[in-house]
């Protein structure tokens, strides 16, 4: 049934090649994913899908916590998110791509794993916080907007992989997925409580404890120098931007100096740009020029900020482009189809294993 063979102290769920496993995704509440997206994660992704067994989630049910009234959207998103995906590189021969909506064990998995969480650790997620905040949406929300702290950990754990690619704005959620899995292992696995996280499937327990991998940008901000780069606050370039409007982006980006000759804040909005996308010796060059008031104006370093993102992301639009139209939306379609019948067949078996060490098991469903 599935491509996992993990009993009570086995080890470590891993793919039929014997790799270690991830597993990471993104939620399309907006069309697009931008380059905060690109330098948190999907660099990481890039990096580790040669070497890993990887799981990339689309959380689409997730983003029904605040556009529940606007499914078409959420649609139309996840479809973007996808395309995306396979133009950034990210090769579904190699990588597995998961829709969640389709994956039923992860929404059993959230109600079981929400015995586990205190009501009040789950509200005091500093990530819930920031974005009750971010998106002002004071206490309008629905239930399920924190119940998708508890989600993310099932998404994560469905799957029992090592590592969890994420933006340094995720690492509260991966905290919480790892006390999750600590206490599942404990309570019902029968880990010791002083057992190292690290050696808890070794010890018997059913789920490994994840670890975040932060990317090598662990926060680019945004445009406008105020927030973290957000689809949501309308301060992202996106990885599908043509080149002209990238750089009319860039060139809203402000930093009060007033000419080329003033002395430059390198830690301001601009200098994390140059940090992130121009390669390093370049980049410490500039710094050192902008710090001294060297004759090096916003405008020079913006334009040359221009060339190294559009060189970036040129092959991915030349990608996105051929998935365009009735072929691209059917090589999709096909990609989803794929992923979620071998999604299926690993959390299932999470599953399975999860309710037997439960005495849930009365019987086991096989999911086509």
């Amino acid at each position: 049934m599935s491509d996992t063979t993990h009993t009570a102290g086995s080890g470590p769920a891993a793919g039929a090649s014997g790799r270690a496993r991830i597993l990471t995704g993104d939620t399309p509440t907006s069309t697009g994913l931008h380059l905060g997206h690109y330098v948190g994660s999907l660099e990481n992704r890039l990096a580790l899908q040669g070497s890993y067994d990887c799981y990339f989630l689309i959380a689409n049910v997730h983003a029904f916590t605040t556009l529940a009234e606007k499914p078409a959207e959420i649609r139309a998103n996840t479809v973007g998110i996808v395309k995306d995906w396979l133009a950034v590189g990210l090769d579904p021969e190699r990588s597995t791509f998961v829709l969640q909506s389709e994956i039923p064990a992860i929404a059993e998995l959230t109600f079981l794993f929400a015995m586990l969480l205190p009501f009040n650790k789950v509200m005091r997620n500093p990530t819930l916080k920031t974005e009750i905040e971010a998106k002002q949406l004071g206490d309008t929300y629905p239930f399920g907007f924190p119940m998708y702290a508890v989600g993310q950990c099932a998404d994560i754990l469905a799957f029992r992989p090592e590592l969890v690619p994420v933006g340094e704005d995720q690492e509260a959620h991966i905290e919480m997925c790892r006390d999750v899995a600590l206490k599942f292992n404990q309570m019902y696995c029968g880990v010791g409580n002083r057992v190292p996280a690290e050696e808890h499937a070794r010890a018997g327990g059913l789920f490994p404890v994840p670890r975040a991998k932060i990317g090598r940008v662990a926060r680019l901000p945004g445009l406008d120098g105020v927030n973290k780069m957000s689809k949501s606050l309308g301060n992202a370039i996106f990885l599908y931007d043509d080149a002209k409007t990238v750089q009319k982006k860039l060139n809203k980006i402000t930093t009060g100096r007033q000419s080329p000759t003033e002395p430059g804040d390198v830690n301001n909005v601009l200098m994390k740009f140059v940090d992130a996308f121009i390669e390093r010796g370049r980049a410490e060059e500039i710094k050192r020029r902008y710090a001294a008031g060297d004759n090096l104006g916003d405008g020079h370093v913006k334009q040359e900020l221009g060339e190294a993102i559009n060189a970036l992301l040129e092959p991915m639009r030349q990608r996105r482009s051929r998935l365009e139209g009735p072929e691209g939306e059917a090589m999709v379609h096909e990609v989803i189809r794929r992923g979620v019948k071998k999604a299926n067949a690993v959390a299932e078996e999470t599953l399975f294993l999860a309710k037997k060490a439960m005495g849930l098991d009365f019987g086991r469903r096989t999911i086509g």
